[in-house]
């Protein structure tokens, strides 16, 4: 396993894009089939089931290396990462073993059965054979996943350089349900096949976000105009009477929306469409906080349909009749566009909606209609040039997104815990309430959000100081602290949420400033918070 070891450790060592997928393409390049299977397998979220709890790892190793549990847990904290810990204190007692990934990947899903004795035994002898970067390495593939900055895409780039082959057929190829305990590079990588190049979508033209007065744009007769929805991007493709649907993120989720299979068949093939996923409960679009009941979900329920059915809200036309028409201007494919639709809406069942196109006369009209987005769902507005292609990537000038500005609410800091990487040695991660009536009418801060982002590194600084002076409790990595400090609160958008103890969700929480001139009592109330939430869905 050294060979994977010394990729983690290059990985982790950088972050320039380029080292990453070099050090990936070289790896690729020379590790053996099966490794390279199981690494794949790895970093597309695929690892096997967690054979050990995290309890049972802390007290072994804390037995190991012959310390108290309270000393490792201390340890643990300000370290930041378990593996980390674990491999920083157990020592390195027999000669350093080098099993490949793949028999080390093999023995875990052997070890999930086991007794917890045989388990013991297992990792003490692993544990003491390893070097320091092995132990790391082994620990982290039993406590599940690695934060190296690799996503999927990143690693299918890689995986394109050292095989040669498109990234976008290998984004097919390795998606759904594979194994990689009994599939083979070969079969997985590659053969080639003929359904390889039927899924390819065309690279997404993306918007540069408004800065200036949109006057200065010039004529708005000259521009059309969409609402900004607050969903999943993705372009539908139809070939062959087979579908395709890719997000913006260019990964391959066409299983995670069995509702768009009835596009086949109603829509021609020949088709790719660019569009938002949308949540469509109870016939009209629905919040993001909706829509995160299907992400990241392995398969979806039949109640969980019926709950939550999703709609593609169709903005653009990129292949009609198997031919691109990415360059003919924005008009022209909108017309064609909305002859689609048409046809479709004919088709029953077929879950497409037509993003409204808008036109104004004054860039006062546009401002006033940015300023409705928030009761219809949208994250502000989309500003594109009639005569405007359809462009490859981040590109100024033709395509615009105006959004609205951040909703926000002055907050007191009540938790905190230590953040990770150059930030584990400081109280950075923070938990906030509002005020409200408890059941006696007396007032009581209830937790609304977290947030880690906001501060410059010297106020984090000064409140990592003031917490540790301050501290009233301690809960594992947790301390609640003197309500004291007032904070405002930024984010995206707001919903009503079962899960929350506030009984609301926040998207995108962060600290827009830290409130030194105000005191607790000051702060909003629950009640406030809830008055941002839009007509209808409080």
């Amino acid at each position: 396993m050294k060979q994977f070891s010394q990729l983690i450790k290059t990985l982790d060592g950088t972050n320039k894009t380029n080292v990453k997928v070099a050090a990936l393409a070289n790896y690729f390049a020379s590790a053996t089939d099966q490794d390279k299977v199981w690494t794949i397998a790895i970093l597309s979220h695929r690892r096997p089931p967690r054979p050990v709890n995290t309890t049972l790892l802390r007290e072994w190793a804390s037995e190991l290396a012959n310390i108290p549990l309270w000393l490792f847990e201390e340890s643990y904290h300000i370290v930041g990462d378990l593996a980390e810990t674990i491999a920083l204190v157990v020592p390195q007692d027999e000669t350093a073993t080098d099993k490949s990934l793949t028999q080390f990947l093999q023995e875990m899903i052997w070890l999930k059965k086991q007794e917890d004795a045989d388990k013991k035994v297992y990792l003490f002898a692993n544990w003491k054979q390893l070097d320091y970067y092995g132990r790391f390495v082994f620990t982290k593939l039993i406590t599940g996943g690695f934060r190296i900055g690799v996503s999927q895409k990143l690693m299918t780039r890689a995986l394109a350089k050292a095989t040669g082959i498109d990234e976008d057929i290998l984004a097919y190829k390795l998606m759904g349900n594979w194994d990689p305990n009994t599939i083979s590079f070969q079969d997985l990588v590659l053969e080639e096949k003929a359904s390889d190049f039927l899924s390819k979508p065309y690279p997404f033209y993306l918007a540069y976000a408004l800065e200036d007065e949109p006057k200065d744009l010039g004529d708005v007769t000259q521009w059309s105009f969409e609402h900004k929805w607050d969903g999943i991007r993705a372009q539908v493709i139809l070939r062959n009477n087979e579908l395709f649907v890719w997000s913006r993120g260019e990964e391959l989720v066409t299983d995670k929306y069995p509702e768009f299979e009835a596009f086949v068949g109603a829509i021609p093939n020949g088709t790719v469409l660019d569009g938002e996923i949308l949540p469509y409960p109870n016939g009209e679009i629905g919040t993001f906080n909706d829509l995160q009941t299907r992400i990241g979900r392995k398969t979806v329920s039949k109640a969980l349909l019926k709950k939550t059915p999703v709609v593609l809200k169709a903005y653009d036309l990129l292949e009609w009749e198997g031919k691109d028409c990415r360059e003919l201007p924005y008009l022209e494919r909108r017309k064609l566009l909305e002859q689609l639709h048409s046809q479709v809406t004919s088709a029953k069942g077929a879950p497409l909606l037509l993003s409204q196109k808008m036109a104004f006369n004054s860039w006062e009209e546009v401002a006033a209609e940015r300023e409705t987005s928030r009761e219809k769902r949208s994250e502000g507005l989309m500003l594109k040039k009639n005569a405007s292609p359809y462009l490859v990537g981040r590109k100024k000038g033709d395509w615009w997104k105006w959004k609205v500005d951040p909703l926000s609410i002055d907050a007191v800091l009540t938790y905190a815990m230590r953040g990770h990487g150059r930030r584990s040695n400081l109280f950075t991660d923070y938990t906030f309430a509002l005020w409200d009536e408890n059941e006696d009418g007396e007032k009581e801060l209830v937790t609304f959000a977290k947030a880690y982002s906001g501060l410059t590194d010297a106020e984090f600084r000064k409140v990592d100081a003031w917490i540790k002076k301050n501290t009233l409790e301690r809960f594992g990595p947790v301390r609640s602290v003197t309500p004291h400090h007032v904070f405002e609160i930024a984010f995206e958008g707001i919903a009503l949420s079962k899960r929350h103890k506030s009984g609301v969700a926040t998207r995108f929480p962060r600290i827009l400033r830290w409130r030194q001139d105000k005191k607790i009592e000051e702060a909003n109330s629950l009640e406030d918070l809830k008055a941002l939430i839009p007509n209808g869905e409080g």
